[in-house]
């Protein structure tokens, strides 16, 4: 199957510049969790100094000096570090990178913050002429965040819509209920605000951002019902239900599947379905 029939018609290729605007500098974290790595974005407007990166990434020295470079050979200094959400692959390394920038680090975790400054939805970021739109978007983890940039038709998704497979919801942080609520939103975004690019917290770019959010929700909805046939069929337990429902999933995932099928198990008890 070739990249553009895949969902969101991911590029080909990872890492390097995403839109006019956006330039991915991968971590060299891969994992079948993190897939290629942990994707820091530095962002910027083309003829600004000051630049905004987004999830600086793991504790990693050589990484965090790599965006430091990155950003340099783009005559940018870093101003604002942002967080997507704190796992530890996208928000470690914030602490240590803003001491080599100097930038404060905004999130909506307010642990996860240096400066008074925190995130919201619907918060407007303006750094340099740059204008990033904060979006609410838990469900993956309840403090997750993207970040709309409107001038790419570009949206900044970290783990609540990869480039690559789908997230799991990360329970019981997460939950199931506000996920599906925040792929809606997404959904909207492609719809009506003319958003037609995932850069993805991991993964490469995904250049049909309305194909991918609507493969995302068809997934989940999927997911939800063979997950109910798996009660109906007497799996009771969520390791029951993952090695019914996800025996074709690579084992070195089933952990990750069990927190999400906890979530999904809570959703349809929750909605009197089970």
């Amino acid at each position: 199957m070739t990249a553009a029939a895949l969902p969101g018609d991911p590029r080909s290729s990872i890492g390097g510049a995403g839109t006019a605007r956006a330039f991915c500098v991968l971590a060299p974290n891969p994992s079948p969790m993190t897939l290629d790595g942990t994707n820091t974005w530095i962002v910027a407007e083309p003829d600004s100094d000051l630049a905004v990166v987004i999830d600086p990434g793991p504790l990693h020295e050589g990484h965090l000096a790599a965006v430091v470079a990155a950003a340099e050979r783009m005559g940018k200094r870093v101003a604002l570090t942002l967080l997507t959400h704190g796992h530890h692959d996208h928000a470690e390394g914030a602490a240590r990178f803003a001491e080599l920038t100097g930038s404060r680090v905004r999130a909506l975790d307010p642990a996860l913050r240096l400066g008074d400054e925190g995130l919201a939805a619907g918060d407007v970021v303006t750094t340099g002429g740059l204008e990033l739109r904060v979006v609410g978007t838990p469900g993956h983890t309840s403090d997750s965040l993207s970040f709309h940039l409107p001038a790419d038709g570009a949206v900044l998704t970290g783990d609540t819509v990869l480039g690559r497979g789908t997230t799991m919801v990360a329970h019981p942080d997460g939950r199931l209920g506000d996920y599906l609520d925040s792929l809606r939103r997404l959904q909207r975004l492609t719809r009506e605000r003319g958003v037609d690019t995932v850069l993805p917290g991991h993964g490469p770019v995904l250049q049909d951002a309305r194909g991918a959010v609507e493969y995302y929700l068809a997934h989940r909805a999927s997911r939800l019902a063979q997950v109910e046939t798996a009660v109906e069929l007497g799996h009771r337990t969520p390791a029951e239900v993952v090695s019914h429902v996800y025996a074709d999933v690579d084992r070195a995932l089933w952990p990750a599947a069990e927190l999400s099928v906890r979530a999904q198990l809570e959703y349809l008890t929750e909605h009197g379905l089970i």
